[in-house]
C-alpha cells in the first residue's frame, strides 16, 4: 500500500515522502497515530501541490543565498582588537564578534553557530571562516583584524 507520511517516522521515511508499507502497518498504526494518509487520487494531488510549493520556496531561499554570498565575499569584514607587545590580541577574536561584525556592516543577520573560525585569531591580520547556510550552501569570507584605536 502506498502511503503519504504527514511526520517523520523512524526507519520509513520524511515528512511529505511517498513511501509503500503493509497494509497492516498503515492501517493499525500510521493512520490511527496521523503519521500518514493514504496515498488516493485527491491525496496525491494535494501532495504534488505542496512539492511544487516547497520547490519554489527552495529555489526562491538559494537566489536569496546566492545574493548574501556574493554581499559578504565582495570585501572583507573588518574588526578591530586590543593589542598588546608584538601585535598580540588581548584574548581571541571569537564567531560572535564576527556576527556581529558582519551585521554592522553587511546589513545581514547570520547566526553565530554557522560561522566556523578555522583557526584561533590572536594576532593582527587577515583570516578566513567559513560560513554554513545548510543545503550544502557554504562560502569562506574574509577577516581583516586591526588594532584599537
Amino acid at each position: 500500500m502506498q502511503v503519504i507520511l504527514i511526520k517523520d517516522v523512524d526507519n520509513l521515511g520524511g515528512k511529505d515522502e511517498l513511501v509503500t508499507v503493509k497494509n497492516g502497518y498503515a492501517r493499525n498504526f500510521l493512520f490511527p497515530t496521523k503519521h500518514a494518509v493514504e496515498a488516493n487520487p485527491s491525496n496525491l494531488k494535494q501532495y504534488e501541490e505542496r512539492l511544487k510549493v516547497k520547490a519554489k520556496k527552495e529555489a526562491a531561499m538559494l537566489a536569496e543565498i546566492t545574493k548574501v554570498i556574493s554581499v559578504l565575499t565582495a570585501s572583507p569584514v573588518k574588526l578591530t582588537a586590543k593589542v598588546g607587545a608584538n601585535n598580540k590580541i588581548f584574548g581571541s577574536i571569537t564567531s560572535l564578534q564576527v556576527t556581529k561584525a558582519i551585521r554592522e556592516q553587511k546589513g545581514y543577520e547570520i547566526d553565530r553557530r554557522r560561522i566556523s573560525v578555522a583557526e584561533d585569531i590572536k594576532e593582527l591580520g587577515a583570516y578566513k571562516a567559513s560560513i554554513d547556510f545548510g543545503n550544502g550552501q557554504t562560502t569562506e569570507i574574509d577577516i581583516e583584524i586591526a588594532a584599537e584605536a
